[in-house]
């Protein structure tokens, strides 16, 4: 399995590029965004890369992220999405727009990519909801948490790390809830969860709206 490429950017083409590692030429396809992201022909680029591998055809798909791979690796999953539909959802919502969608069940964000209709939409944010707070607890693609942001955990809650506190409240707030709601959300979760994933979603269950 090719987990990752670095090289030099030999060429650009519409939706890949082709990297030189050490004299071989590795074609990967990425999205809008991250083509976007890259650095010009003959610069050194590395790239996150998964590989699909069906009976006629091996494709290599390029990521700036781990996050960005694994949201990938996941939609793909999603009967009805394939590799050209995953890159136009990451391409039109980047890795940390497809966490905010699929956490707060926004399957309109997920209809304005390309080629995704509704039906399809819905059945993403069905399918992947549980499992966002997993890839956001990553934190490959989360912001650094400020002094600003740390000071509002209040205290650590016993069974919750301060650091998983600050890693939660990071993926709260990256999805735009206020610092000070979220920062009482996670509070309130660390008291029976341990783990970021687990605090994330306790913490959504806590912030969604009542009714």
């Amino acid at each position: 399995m090719i987990g990752k490429l670095s090289g030099r950017l030999e060429y650009r083409g519409l939706d890949h590029v082709m990297i030189d590692v050490g004299g071989i030429g590795y074609v990967v396809y990425c999205s809008e965004r991250t083509l976007a992201a890259l650095p010009g022909p003959g610069e050194a680029v590395a790239l996150y890369t998964d590989l699909l591998v069906r009976e006629d055809l091996l494709q290599l798909f390029g990521f700036t992220t781990p996050v960005e791979k694994e949201w990938h690796k996941l939609l793909m999953g999603v009967q009805g999405i394939g590799a050209k539909a995953s890159m136009a959802i990451l391409g039109a919502l980047g890795a940390d727009g497809v966490s905010r969608a699929i956490a707060l069940g926004d399957w309109n964000a997920i209809k304005a990519a390309k080629g995704v209709g509704p039906k399809t939409a819905q059945k993403v944010v069905i399918e992947l909801k549980d499992k966002a707070p997993n890839v956001m607890a990553m934190g490959g693609s989360l912001p650094q948490v400020t002094g600003t942001v740390e000071a509002q955990v209040i205290e650590p809650v016993a069974g919750a790390s301060g650091a998983a506190q600050a890693e939660a409240l990071s993926a709260l707030v990256n999805l735009g809830y206020a610092q000070g709601d979220a920062a009482s959300a996670v509070a309130q979760a660390g008291e029976g969860a341990s783990e970021t994933s687990d605090l994330i979603r306790a913490a959504l269950k806590l912030l969604a709206p009542s009714g």
